[in-house]
């Protein structure tokens, strides 16, 4: 199968940095044992090649910065991107979290002055997990407005047991972040948010079973009163994507969660700990998965285009005259 035009909705990006701010983050990384090779430069140009030689037609952009400062400016320089490049890429605006006032002041500057598709946010931003009841208010506006919400896990955490946290824990942390929301009723009250999960859905699918058999015994706090059928569908209407994860081991209990056309495409570009080499390898397992046919495995590369409409406006503007 060849890949052609795909929607990647799994891309980050780094504002400009000098040199010496490279160098500095790369050391910081290695000595909590994060150990890349050599300081990681983000350009807009070589991101632009590999789509091009992968087959990707646009990437949905997201960085969240830990200060409302760099994640302001941040979002102004992915927009500056999208305006520039506006078939090539999309603009998942970063929220912060840890500050409910600051987050709803970002949703409208962020869909009034930058036009973003959607927004990005971090299973726990500065201490603060997406379930946090303080941020029912951003959900509700979040569910107004029936947003894409697109949510990652915090891959700088210290290391656990002498490993980076990109490893295993960002798995982890994504289980326990979006069950924690399910149980605080967020899906129930907010129906409307479309969530992508990164990753997958870290560990949350192969875990989702267990959940679902034990999640409603009477020693499990339980506030809601959620029931077994109603969890069930909740974490059917989930999205994951395929970043770093695109093999049986995942894409089996995926699709046991969910189904086809909630999981969309993700390749984790545009970070320290994706190369060429990973990114064409996970590629490849997608394209050879056999729990799906063919022809849905081309769909995944294009289900996103059915959660950003307003991309996909530009692809096609962008199509019809090429």
């Amino acid at each position: 199968m060849k890949v052609n035009q795909w929607v990647d909705v799994h891309a980050h990006f780094t504002p400009p940095t000098t040199e010496a701010e490279r160098d500095a983050r790369w050391k910081a990384m290695r000595s909590d044992s994060f150990m890349v090779p050599e300081p990681y430069h983000w350009t807009v140009e070589k991101t632009l090649d590999y789509m091009d030689r992968a087959g990707m037609g646009m990437q949905m952009l997201s960085n969240i910065p830990k200060t409302l400062e760099a994640l302001r400016a941040s979002n102004d320089y992915a927009a500056s991107l999208v305006a520039k490049y506006p078939s090539r890429f999309g603009l998942l605006a970063a929220l912060p979290t840890d500050d409910p006032k600051a987050c709803l002041a970002e949703i409208e500057r962020s869909s009034t002055k930058l036009d973003a598709d959607g927004f990005a946010v971090t299973c726990c931003y500065n201490g603060v997990y997406l379930g946090d009841p303080s941020l029912e208010p951003v959900w509700a506006e979040l569910d107004r407005r029936r947003a894409v919400v697109f949510a990652h896990p915090n891959a700088y955490a210290p290391a656990s047991l002498g490993r980076p946290v990109p490893l295993i824990e960002v798995a982890f942390e994504t289980a326990r972040t979006i069950v924690d929301m399910m149980y605080a009723g967020l899906f129930r009250k907010f129906p409307n948010v479309k969530l992508i999960v990164a990753h997958c859905g870290g560990a949350l699918p192969a875990l989702s079973g267990r959940v679902l058999a034990l999640g409603t015994e009477a020693w499990v706090p339980n506030p809601n009163n959620l029931t077994s059928a109603e969890m069930k569908e909740q974490l059917s209407r989930l999205y994951v994507d395929t970043a770093a994860t695109a093999t049986e081991h995942t894409l089996a209990p995926a699709l046991a969660m969910t189904t086809c056309d909630h999981i969309v495409y993700g390749s984790d570009c545009g970070v320290p700990c994706s190369t060429d080499e990973t990114l064409t390898a996970n590629l490849k397992s997608l394209l050879s998965f056999t729990g799906i046919e063919a022809h849905q495995i081309e769909a995944i590369g294009h289900n996103a285009l059915k959660l950003f409409s307003k991309a996909s406006k530009r692809i096609s503007l962008e199509t019809s005259f090429t």
